[in-house]
């Protein structure tokens, strides 16, 4: 997966309608990402810029970004060079994976000067770098020292070199039989690597279909390709550059069977026969905008969670291996009985044993034909206090087990109870989720109290979806929205849904005395289903019951409640469902 030179190049001409447009905004949801907000003639557009390992690229975007409440410095000096500067053009050199936009923005003197800045979708070595009209670095987003590399330095100051660059041929502007005799000559290679070899700008995608549809479906050697093989690369390589010369190419989107974005592509993609699954986008930014939000969207929670991942990971560890151990005393205490029995058999023998005996042999008259059982003893003690010991470590064990049980009973809660709150923050859309699982957290007792009193939030109402059928349905955040939803903001008679067995929100259909039809209440376990751990399965149990029939227990962690006069119903998470009935 990799957003190549030929897209890029379609990436830039979908942007030229911003050319013109003036920056009205510039945020930095995260360290990685820029957004600038252009406002043009036609409307307001925002660019996202990202420079990550796995995720680099650069196209407007619909997506609903939350940026940090401080922005980083980086956000800082890009608001003070180019505010309110004017777009004048946007480059490529190519089919470089390198876009260059330039603006035209007032220094502080007032005088308009000529700024670049250079998008470098380079995989790791992806980087943003504004640039000045002296063709020096102003500073990158990511700074690149001695230490990180001998080749290329990135630092404020320096003057902006090109990366290492390889003469090679293109897709739209080089004859297609040279590129196909240029990767012939690739002998000893795979075609794939041929190709990726000789031509500019191409991921690994686009070769092997390239290859699939030379070889019609069979792996090809160059040195083994017959002449109508090499017709059939060089007319594919043909019909390719002209449905992008005349717009008439299709952005292909590639996921698993079980949803998960997979690859991209500029063409039609066929190799994978039924594999996966193929939707066709509208465009090479709503390609993109598609294939990354969501991705995009986990990576940043990620980011800004970092410390509650791993406090959830540690304390889970550690209540699991208490239990764990408690476990294990609690099977030791399952002999308690024979200790008692010892000591009733040590006493019944009294005046057959002395002190100083190292064991006692007696008749087990507990057992049938009261055969001989051999009782180890103190020499220290006499035989009575022999018996006093046996029954002191019973009445030990007794007392043990009654309270291991209980201490199991109040680990597992626990357990459960992190393993929704890890549930909630993988789900977690941005920082205001992120805030609420700490303060939480903290109420618990897992997260130390800030000692600055921070102005309480605004209480959020809780996510609403409305049915097909105009019943609105009602899902929570956390643990914390899940008990307000439930237990305060319900009425008795609507219905309320959980995964069965399974952590996730609390999901509430508005009944208004009402009963919803069996659609209703069918899409409200999706939704249910799809806002839990289980979000990635199939045919999912979903309990669902009338509100006054769900109670929660005095002393109950937040969002643990019990339930009886429920029904079950089995459906499959679907996030197409759920963002189609959000509201």
């Amino acid at each position: 997966m990799a957003l190549d030179g030929v897209f890029l190049r379609q990436v830039r001409l979908e942007l030229a309608p911003l050319i013109g447009g003036r920056v009205d905004k510039i945020h930095q949801p995260s360290r990685e990402e820029l957004l600038i907000t252009l406002r043009t003639r036609e409307g307001a557009y925002r660019l996202l810029i990202n420079t990550g390992a796995g995720t680099a690229r650069v196209h407007v975007t619909r997506a609903d970004i939350e940026n940090p409440k401080v922005p980083p410095m980086f956000c800082m000096l890009m608001r003070k060079q180019l505010s309110s500067g004017k777009l004048v053009d946007i480059r490529q050199d190519g089919l470089e994976r390198i876009l260059y936009l330039d603006f035209d923005a007032a220094n502080e003197l007032g005088d308009i000067c000529r700024l670049t800045l250079a998008v470098e979708i380079m995989g790791r070595h992806s980087n943003l770098i504004l640039i000045n009209s002296e063709g020096r670095v102003v500073d990158s987003i990511k700074r690149v020292g001695q230490d990180m590399s001998q080749v290329r330095l990135v630092l404020p100051g320096i003057a902006y070199t090109l990366p290492p660059k390889e003469p090679r041929l293109s897709l739209v502007d080089d004859d297609p039989a040279a590129i196909t005799a240029a990767a012939l000559g690739k002998t000893g290679m795979k075609l794939p690597k041929a190709l990726m070899a000789v031509m500019e700008g191409i991921s690994p995608v686009f070769a092997r279909e390239a290859e699939f549809y030379a070889g019609r479906g069979r792996e090809l050697a160059v040195s083994d390709m017959s002449q109508d093989e090499a017709d059939r690369l060089t007319f594919y390589l043909k019909k390719t550059a002209a449905e992008l010369a005349d717009g008439t190419n299709h952005y292909t989107v590639l996921r698993t069977q079980d949803g998960q974005f997979k690859d991209f592509c500029f063409t039609e993609i066929h190799q994978y026969g039924t594999l996966m699954v193929t939707s066709e986008a509208e465009s090479a930014c709503d390609t993109l905008d598609r294939f990354f939000s969501e991705r995009d969207r986990t990576a940043r929670v990620k980011q800004k969670a970092q410390d509650l991942f791993r406090l959830l990971v540690n304390a889970t560890e550690r209540v699991s291996r208490r239990t764990a151990n408690q476990r294990l005393e609690l099977s030791q205490c399952a002999d308690r009985d024979k200790l008692r029995r010892y000591g009733d058999l040590i006493m019944s023998n009294l005046y057959r044993l002395e002190k100083g005996d190292g064991e006692a042999v007696v008749e087990d008259y507990f057992e049938e034909g009261s055969p001989t059982v051999r009782i180890p003893l103190e020499r220290r003690l006499t035989p009575s206090q022999n018996a006093q010991r046996y029954y002191k470590e019973y009445r030990k064990a007794d007392t043990a087990e009654k309270m291991l049980e209980g201490l199991i009973a109040k680990g597992e809660e626990e357990l459960e109870y992190l393993d929704s709150v890890f549930d909630a923050l993988t789900r977690a859309q941005g920082e205001a989720d992120i805030a609420e699982l700490r303060a939480e957290l903290a109420e618990q007792g897992y997260i130390k109290r800030s000692k600055v009193k921070e102005k309480p939030g605004k209480v959020r109402p809780p996510m609403l979806f409305v049915s097909s059928d105009g019943y609105e349905i009602r899902v929570g955040r956390n643990n914390r929205e899940n008990d307000r939803l439930t237990c305060k903001d319900s009425e008795k008679l609507d219905i309320w849904l959980h995964t069965k067995d399974i952590t996730g929100s609390h999901t509430v259909i508005s009944c208004h005395g009402e009963t919803p039809p069996d659609r209703t209440i069918r899409e409200a376990a999706v939704i249910a289903a799809y806002h839990s751990k289980a979000r990635e399965s199939s045919q999912v149990p979903v309990d669902y019951t009338l509100i006054k029939y769900v109670k929660k227990p005095s002393g109950a962690k937040p969002g643990m409640v019990i339930f009886t006069n429920n029904s079950t119903v089995y459906v499959t998470p679907d996030g197409e469902l759920a963002a189609r009935l959000a509201k």
